[in-house]
């Protein structure tokens, strides 16, 4: 099993959320964070949302990877990241 979906209490842009993880004694940590990016901040007016999208992944920090992008608005769209390394 690779998959546990655990729900959370709403949290705010930039907030981590560590999940303390224990398989077959061996503790693991995660850290995940959710940002959510406003379609206008990252996407020209003649483009589609996609490359505006790829641009936002593009340019995030390179210790975290992008794990899922929520259901976007007509305002905004979260992505979700875990920290590697």
């Amino acid at each position: 099993m690779s998959t546990v979906s655990i729900q959370l209490p709403p949290i705010e842009t930039d907030d981590y959320v560590e999940v303390d993880v224990t398989v077959n004694g061996k503790r693991k940590l995660f850290n995940y964070r959710v940002e959510v990016f406003r379609w206008e901040d990252w996407c020209r007016p003649w483009e589609e949302r996609a490359e505006g999208l790829k641009r936002m992944i593009m340019t995030y920090d390179r210790a975290w990877q992008l794990m899922e992008i929520g259901t976007p608005t007509a305002l905004d769209v979260p992505l979700m990241f875990r920290r590697i390394g």
